[in-house]
């Protein structure tokens, strides 16, 4: 899609989502540089006041109720998740600054890895009015809560593993996680989902269940490989009833994309999922979200882009 440039689009500061904790820690220093950067791109740079995660989406809502022009996010795909739910659907323009574990919401959407180059790119879009709109998918459950996520949602194997590895505290850091996949795989079965794409039913046993408007999820594994977030549709990617051994054999090809060529890899693409299984919490942007049933829809240019 073509570019959106208009003088009045950024009337107010640009307001700037930090997450010290993103990836370990290890961009922390670079905040006072990526401010300076963001800067440059002649408006007034905001740094919202956050002292917990759960904190971060009350602080966005504010800051864009307020007034904020645009809305940046240092951190990894939490961070930009916690973001979204302020902008989706809003005139306010977003941009990610990837500085976290898992980037793949601004990877995928063409932002650079690098932090410090990826706020040169925002600045640049602040300084001259310019965003460009991509998809976003929003989530409603049955009592009426509403989510929106920009990359993927997982409702099946991987869902399962960070519902447990969420609710171990020992041990600490990706050994937790590693844990919890050994655990699930020791108790995997397949479940019954019920999904309909566009109305049209596909009930099936599952083990693995994806919903992108992205490729990449968890850190670059391309589980919905065709995802186009301009396209007005959603990827759905299913794992039918696979045994222990032939999903560790198929999880690594998630990397390449290539694991939807196995006969047990089903892909599908709808403008409108409806989903169902029975004890699955979902998780949107690996951030914990709605338990199932859900409906998942592709709302074409809900976001824009400071590209």
């Amino acid at each position: 899609m073509l570019p959106v440039t208009a003088d009045d689009h950024l009337p107010g500061p640009v307001a700037v989502l930090a997450n010290p904790t993103a990836g370990r820690g290890r961009h922390r220093a670079l905040l006072p540089q990526l401010l300076e950067r963001l800067a440059a791109g002649g408006r007034p740079v905001r740094l919202l006041p956050v002292s917990s995660p759960a904190e971060a989406e009350a602080v966005c809502r504010a800051a864009v109720a307020d007034g904020a022009g645009a809305l940046v996010a240092v951190g990894g795909d939490g961070t930009v998740h916690r973001a979204l739910q302020a902008v989706a659907g809003t005139d306010v323009p977003f941009g990610p600054i990837p500085a976290g574990t898992g980037n793949d919401f601004a990877l995928d959407v063409g932002f650079p890895a690098d932090p410090l180059a990826a706020a040169a790119v925002i600045a640049e879009a602040v300084r001259d009015g310019r965003s460009r709109p991509v998809d976003l998918a929003r989530m409603v459950g049955v009592d009426g809560a509403e989510r929106w996520y920009g990359a993927v949602l997982a409702a099946g194997f991987d869902a399962i593993v960070n519902e447990r590895a969420n609710r171990m505290r020992w041990p600490r850091g990706p050994s937790r996680y590693e844990l919890a996949i050994l655990v699930e795989l020791a108790r995997m079965r397949p479940r019954r989902y019920t999904l309909r794409l566009d109305g049209v039913p596909q009930d099936m046993d599952a083990v693995l269940v994806a919903v992108g408007n992205c490729p990449t999820y968890g850190g670059g594994m391309r589980i919905c490989p065709d995802a186009d977030p301009t396209d007005g549709l959603l990827d759905v990617v299913v794992a039918g009833p696979v045994d222990r051994r032939t999903l560790v054999r198929v999880k690594p090809r998630i990397y390449e994309g290539t694991h939807v060529r196995h006969p047990m890899v089903y892909s599908f693409r709808a403008r409108t999922v409806e989903l169902a299984a029975e004890g699955i919490t979902s998780y949107a942007d690996g951030e914990r979200s709605l338990e199932l049933p859900v409906t998942i829809s592709a709302v074409p240019g809900a976001l824009r882009l400071l590209r």
